[in-house]
């Protein structure tokens, strides 16, 4: 008789959580199937929301089609590597040749790959909080420990240089900086990474700068590449097609070092070993990296006033504001806005059994805050790719169903209330007499 058993996953995976696609996506998907709109703004996905890749990059792909079919470097194709070094020159980064460039699988497979490459067992990595929670769960899966350093909402979600440098242990080996940052859309001004450049020079932490949303900033918000700050230590800028150029289906991401170069290059061939491993990246998708970097940038209009992401920020700025639950630093870039419940409205609010709500009663997918590794409850990610129209009908339901947490509360309280008077009207009044001053 055959017995069954169980199949463990690995216990690697215990302290690893991607909600922006676990239960609550899940939970959507069947609502789904079940006939309902669900209106989803968990993931920045810009084809969803009819934001298209630009024409001449679908071009440059299907014309090298022929010349894609084979595997290529494990760095990836000379071309693309080439385009990275030019775009990195024009904004004043200095000493990069192609050989300083890896193409991956979307930023996504970079983050394992380069952290793979450098952590030994116990090894931290500063990380922000919040953060994109890859790279919390890639620090964990390669064995690190991600020490999260705040970025408060008071604080507009900027961390402050000094509350970071007293994170630093004598395990520390790089710094995580997200910048514009997901999931807050703020841009951390040339002061606050100067700070922060200066203090990974001085303990001899890599960079890891993420900057996948360099080109989406709004109202003259500045975007500064950390590999124009960081000269003493190594800088690894990531960056990639899926989200300035609308192709997250292209996977095609890259990994540019720069500063201390010569001293890393145990580690840059300890990488190069590991891209090796997986042969390469897809090799179509990187004939259009020449052709986006050196083409002309749709994104600007985009996120000029009257573009459609200038103007779907500015419906969600103005929603909040007119809401009595709401709270918001506005976003400076990116393409998310990070939203606060006011706690004192409402104490007893809990981001993830909102976010369940809302889908149930409402139809909207919103990701928890607590998904992005803070301490706190009262938070909520959405994106600003749908229209200006959908945006504000989101916002609606939002506080709408808000209103109905208020409601219940203050039906709770009152409840509470009467019991409190009718079990007074039992207890004697000799009792009674003893709370009196």
């Amino acid at each position: 008789m055959r017995t069954e058993h169980t199949i463990r996953p690995s216990e690697a995976l215990q302290h690893v959580r991607y909600e922006i696609r676990g239960r609550l996506a899940r939970r959507a998907h069947e609502l789904e199937r079940q006939g309902y709109e669900i209106i989803s703004l968990n993931i920045g996905n810009p084809r969803a929301f009819g934001l298209r890749t630009p024409e001449t990059m679908r071009l440059a792909m299907i014309e090298s089609l022929a010349d894609a079919e084979g595997y290529c470097h494990q760095k990836g194709i000379f071309p693309a590597r080439e385009a990275v070094v030019m775009q990195q020159q024009a904004r004043g980064v200095t000493g990069v040749t192609a050989e300083e460039v890896f193409i991956g699988n979307g930023v996504s497979e970079l983050i394992d790959l380069t952290l793979r490459a450098l952590l030994n067992d116990g090894d931290e990595v500063l990380v922000p909080s919040p953060d994109y929670p890859l790279w919390t769960a890639a620090v964990t899966l390669n064995r690190g420990r991600a020490v999260h350093y705040a970025c408060r909402p008071e604080n507009a979600f900027v961390p402050d240089p000094e509350e970071v440098a007293r994170l630093v242990s004598a395990r520390t080996r790089a710094i995580v900086i997200i910048n514009p940052n997901n999931p807050t859309g703020a841009v951390y001004p040339r002061v606050v990474l100067e700070a922060l450049a200066r203090l990974a020079e001085h303990r001899a932490l890599v960079v890891f700068s993420d900057e996948i949303y360099d080109q989406m900033t709004y109202d003259g918000a500045e975007f500064v590449p950390m590999a124009t700050l960081v000269r003493d230590t190594l800088c690894a800028t990531l960056s990639g097609l899926s989200k300035v150029y609308r192709a997250c289906g292209y996977r095609v991401g890259w990994a540019v070092f720069s500063g201390r170069t010569p001293g890393a290059a145990d580690y840059l061939n300890a990488l190069e070993l590991l891209a090796s491993l997986r042969l390469c990246s897809s090799v179509p998708a990187q004939w259009a990296v020449q052709t986006a970097l050196g083409g002309f940038q749709s994104i600007r209009e985009l996120v000029a006033p009257g573009g459609r992401l200038h103007e779907s920020r500015g419906a969600i700025s103005r929603a909040v504001a007119q809401s009595r639950f709401l709270t918001l630093a506005p976003p400076g870039g990116a393409m998310y806005a990070f939203i606060g419940v006011d706690a004192g409205a409402l104490p007893d609010f809990d981001d993830q059994q909102f976010a369940l709500d809302l889908l149930e009663q409402k139809h909207v997918l919103v990701a928890p805050g607590v998904s992005f590794n803070v301490p706190y409850r009262n938070h909520f990610r959405i994106t600003n790719l749908p229209d200006a129209g959908t945006l504000r009908e989101v916002l609606a339901r939002v506080e709408e169903l808000l209103a109905s947490y208020a409601g219940a509360a203050r039906a709770g309280g009152a409840a509470e209330a009467g019991r409190a008077v009718a079990d007074s009207a039992r207890v004697p009044s000799r009792v009674i007499s003893l709370k009196r001053p």
